[in-house]
């Protein structure tokens, strides 16, 4: 086993601002609170966790933005991209939404949180048929 710790990085959307964090990612979670879909424009938002210590801002760190009470919230000024969220009731631990990280595919979420606000129709969605690409051609015509 290594010494040396996992590594990630994130970016917003236009690439104004990155991330850097040092490993581990502990939990990676989905949140279906109606916030965080509601930040992270996503049915089924997920996260992973890191100590605040590890997580570097490039070029620097923008202001958060509270709009419920204990919870900071960070956004690229520039395209609005979600980067990151603190809880006063989760010390020491820096949400980054998976979306935005560029190692995505090796953070597997391992629990849900809220599930009580969970959407019934995502299990029933990995039943829908699929397409390579774009789907263009079921797009246009709004089926299969």
């Amino acid at each position: 086993m290594s010494d040396q710790a996992e590594q990630f990085t994130a970016r917003c959307y236009c690439g104004a601002l990155f991330l850097s964090m040092s490993g581990p990612a502990d939990p990676v979670c989905y949140c279906h609170c109606k916030d965080c879909k509601r930040w992270t424009g996503a049915a089924a938002p997920a996260f992973a966790t890191f100590d605040p210590t590890v997580v570097r801002w490039h070029p620097s760190e923008p202001e958060p933005f509270v709009t419920t009470t204990g919870v900071q919230r960070w956004t690229c000024q520039t395209c609005g991209s979600a980067m990151a969220a603190r809880f006063d009731y989760l010390p020491d631990q820096v949400y980054v939404p998976l979306g935005v990280i560029d190692q995505i595919e090796r953070l597997a979420p391992t629990l849900h949180c809220h599930a009580e606000s969970r959407l019934a129709w995502l299990d029933e969605s990995c039943k829908l048929p699929e397409h390579s690409g774009s789907g263009r051609d079921a797009l246009m015509r709004g089926q299969d």
